[in-house]
């Protein structure tokens, strides 16, 4: 009887798909289930959106978005979601009771691994204007190999999908900004094409200018498609470590005496006021440069605790992906507090940060990813400290008796 079921939806029979579901007087199969499944989806995250957007009248609610994606950084969170905010109101009224609204570029200053990145990626989650990640380490001065600083103009163009008009709200984030820090100061180098001539390059597109920006690729010839873009209204994000200016600053303001090494000063002591025009210009930042770029925001490095809850609370946290990728196997994946309290200790004692922990639980997962998805009587599996220290075999509930055993 059931090889005569047929799906009232499609009208595809049993043999045709994987299954059949049956009620008194309809059938519907597995694959018009997951087709409704994904417009009850699709639909969903709309009114998501559109909510957020009738709330997006006050900076708290982007701050509040944000602190479901990046631990702390509370000071570089309140920055964002005040050039956000002031940005979409920029967009609605460019000029208001005959003042010109300007945009205030923003500079991120943070050690590795301290959100800088996904700081940029998470605000691009709660937008409807374009959004485009560009890296500054692959661009040259015009006429060398490399990235001419139009194809940073380029990407923003694609993400709206050529849509010039939206394009020109666009909001562009330029990762490892310090890495274009003057170097040609050596007697040995010669013309600094990927340093101060990218910089230079840099200049007319943050304050706001009209640029021949190539349609497709990123190098632009006589015979390249080009169009006209205006960065008026663009906002610029840059972000970089800039190792070594910790030092120089505290140095100068706190008139400490000379100490060898770097990183003289506590992160406490760091804090947005300390960094002046003076630092990025001796780091070797133009002053043109830094004065089209007012907003400077510093990031804290991460401590142990802002670790753990790093690999605990985000939506998207690393031991929720793992969790989830057993999960798939028919595992339930814990880790005690003793473990994650030792994957942040680790973490630290690296110094890369937020960075690292995927790395470090990577190499404790790899022999359990490869063994247990071979045995089928595990309810569970639980990583602990001295598991992660080599001391004991993991913790393993097997199904039949319940019971924890040694792996």
């Amino acid at each position: 009887m059931s090889s005569e079921l047929i799906c009232d939806f499609c009208g595809k029979g049993v043999k045709e798909v994987d299954k059949i579901f049956s009620a008194e007087k309809a059938h519907i199969c597995n694959e018009c289930i997951g087709t409704c499944s994904d417009i009850i989806h699709k639909e969903e995250l709309k009114k998501e959106r559109a909510e957020f957007r009738k709330g997006l009248s006050i900076p708290t609610q982007i701050k509040e978005h944000l602190d479901n994606y990046v631990i702390g950084q509370e000071e570089a969170k309140k920055v964002l979601s005040v050039a956000l905010y002031s940005h979409y109101k920029r967009i609605d009224k460019p000029v208001f009771k005959n003042v010109e609204i300007e945009k205030s570029n923003i500079l991120l200053i943070g050690p590795t691994g301290s959100g800088k990145t996904l700081l940029a990626k998470s605000l691009a989650k709660i937008m409807d204007v374009p959004f485009a990640v560009a890296d500054a380490t692959a661009l040259t001065e015009a006429g060398y190999v490399g990235e001419d600083v139009e194809s940073i103009l380029s990407r923003l163009l694609a993400s709206a999908d050529f849509d010039i008009e939206r394009a020109q709200n666009g909001i562009i984030y330029i990762d490892e900004i310090d890495k274009i820090a003057n170097q040609s100061e050596s007697a040995t180098s010669g013309r600094d094409v990927s340093g101060e001539g990218v910089q230079q390059g840099l200049l007319k597109i943050l304050e706001g200018g009209e640029v021949y920006v190539p349609v497709k690729g990123s190098r632009k010839s006589s015979s390249a498609e080009t169009i006209l873009f205006d960065t008026t209204h663009v906002l610029f994000i840059c972000g970089g470590a800039f190792v070594g200016l910790v030092k120089d600053a505290n140095d100068k303001h706190k008139n400490k005496a000379n100490k060898m090494g770097f990183l003289t000063a506590t992160q406490e002591e760091l804090k947005s006021d300390d960094v002046e025009s003076k630092d990025l210009i001796n780091f070797g930042l133009i002053p043109e440069f830094i004065g089209r770029i007012p907003v400077i925001a510093t990031l804290n490095q991460l401590s142990v605790d802002d670790l753990i809850k790093v690999l605990n609370e985000p939506k998207n946290a690393i031991t929720k992906q793992y969790q989830a990728l057993l999960e798939l196997d028919g595992i339930d994946l814990k880790f005690s507090e003793d473990a994650l309290h030792t994957i942040a200790e680790m973490a630290e004692d690296k110094g890369v940060g937020a960075r690292g922990l995927r790395g470090i639980i990577e190499k404790i997962m790899l022999p359990l990813q490869y063994e247990l998805p071979a045995k089928d009587n595990i309810e569970s599996c639980t990583i602990t400290k001295d598991f992660i220290n080599g001391d004991k075999e993991v913790e393993l509930t097997y199904l039949k008796k319940g019971k924890k055993e040694a792996n």
